[in-house]
């Protein structure tokens, strides 16, 4: 099993908007398709709360809050239960599933999320858990850098928030330096 697929699918989960049903689909890629036939308007619920609580996960992690951030994941481990089962068609594709047969889409999909994340902390810890530090953002990421020193999301976030800091002191040197009538 691939651990740290299942790890983004929660990152993706709790940067993913989800105010319907297709905001909801357009989270499964392609080798979850099945999952965007099968959802309904009850599973959208089930996922916004799922969100809410794995945020809470990274925002502990990212605080130092570590027990807090095992106890949440262990509480959401009870909520949507890991269930193996080995699934395909033959010797050629054999592969692991976290549900059993027949579980609902957000079963399947935040057993996943949850069990990937768990594993993540306890491989690499909760500080590898972060919240990305451009207020405008808030996305959520796991820090795979080699020494746990990731502040933002993406490139994109860190350009953003070093202009806009460059700029601050840029204005803050200037208004120094103008006299005041």
């Amino acid at each position: 099993m691939n651990f740290d697929a299942y790890a983004r699918t929660a990152v993706e989960l709790v940067n993913a908007p989800l105010e319907e049903i297709e905001d909801l689909k357009a989270l499964f890629s392609d080798d979850n398709s099945w999952m965007r036939e099968e959802i309904t308007d009850r599973d959208v619920a089930i996922f916004r709360r799922a969100q809410k609580r794995l945020r809470d996960v990274f925002e502990y992690g990212t605080s130092g809050r570590d027990g807090d951030a095992v106890n949440e994941l262990n509480a959401l481990l009870e909520s949507f239960p890991v269930q193996p089962r080995i699934s395909g068609h033959d010797a050629s594709d054999w592969h692991m599933h976290v549900t059993s047969r027949g579980a609902s889409v957000a079963a399947e999909y935040l057993a996943g999320a949850v069990w990937g994340l768990s594993v993540w902390l306890c491989e690499y810890g909760s500080a590898r858990f972060g919240v990305c530090a451009d207020d405008r953002c808030g996305n959520v990421y796991l820090d795979t850098s080699s020494n746990c020193c990731r502040r933002f999301c993406s490139e994109r976030c860190a350009t953003r928030s070093h202009v806009a800091a460059h700029r601050a002191r840029k204005r803050a040197a200037e208004e120094q330096l103008t006299p005041v009538s």
